[in-house]
């Protein structure tokens, strides 16, 4: 039974909210739940574009610690595989993906919001990763997906400090990509992505998992996945009805199917 992790679908954009007051911590439940929410949006065909959303006061202040403390290192190492598995599958989701944050966003909740393709932040908002100041690490993504969105500098001031950044140094240094005032976080996300839903579903599919994958790989590899998917959208709908409505009308204005 879903009890802390919601999806709603309107007009083609999913919003997976989280819903476990007061600070939507990611205990073992909530990440079994996002794990199945981020499965549920990839495999419906009516969804074109995701938002991740924690509520108008918090997006996510991270693990559950009391959970956690609890917990030695035999149980650790088969439930940090759980936590990372739970965020990896928001990360895959082939469809684009925004994290709207208010509120905070520390921990495990900053590592959510690194799955996603863009971060919009309402000006009100903290992010961070914390886990320093326990005698710990980041252990969903945090030493990972960090660097290699804001660089290798940047992301260990954050990690080793544990110290928070305002809304305005994250759009400063590319952590988050748009800052709005607090109350129209929800609607900015919506907004931004609302324009892919409409858009060539298998196409965005491609292309985000090119760049993603080539971004772990060399040169050379990268070039190769973006060869196969390019070649492989010859075979789609949405294709032949982007290259034909080019050649007649114009560009932008083919009508997708998803097909």
């Amino acid at each position: 039974m879903v009890q802390f992790v919601k999806v709603d679908v309107d007009e083609a954009i999913a919003t997976i909210r989280l819903d476990r007051p007061p600070m939507n911590a990611l205990n073992s439940a909530v990440q079994a739940e996002i794990a199945a929410a981020a499965t549920a949006v990839s495999g419906d065909p009516r969804v074109r574009a995701v938002i991740l959303y924690g509520g108008e006061k918090v997006f996510a202040a991270g693990a559950d610690i009391k959970e956690m403390a609890e917990a030695g290192y035999a149980q650790m190492t088969s439930d940090s595989r759980r936590l990372q598995d739970s965020l990896t599958a928001v990360a895959r989701i082939g469809k684009p993906v925004v994290a709207a944050i208010t509120g905070y966003a520390l921990g495990g909740g900053l590592e959510l919001a690194l799955c996603a393709d863009f971060r919009v932040a309402g000006r009100g908002a903290k992010v961070g990763q914390p886990e320093i100041l326990l005698g710990l690490i980041p252990g969903a993504g945090g030493t990972q997906r960090l660097p290699r969105l804001v660089g290798p500098a940047r992301a260990k001031d954050i990690v080793f400090t544990g110290r928070f950044l305002d809304a305005a140094e994250a759009l400063a240094i590319g952590l988050v990509d748009k800052v709005v005032p607090d109350a129209e976080v929800y609607q900015a996300a919506r907004d931004l992505v609302a324009r892919y839903a409409a858009g060539p579903a298998i196409a965005l599919r491609a292309a985000k998992q090119a760049i993603d994958d080539g971004m772990d790989a060399g040169l050379d590899t990268g070039l190769e996945i973006e060869r196969l998917h390019f070649a492989g959208l010859f075979a789609t709908a949405d294709a032949d009805a982007g290259m034909r409505s080019f050649m007649e009308n114009g560009p932008g204005k083919a009508t997708f199917t998803g097909r």
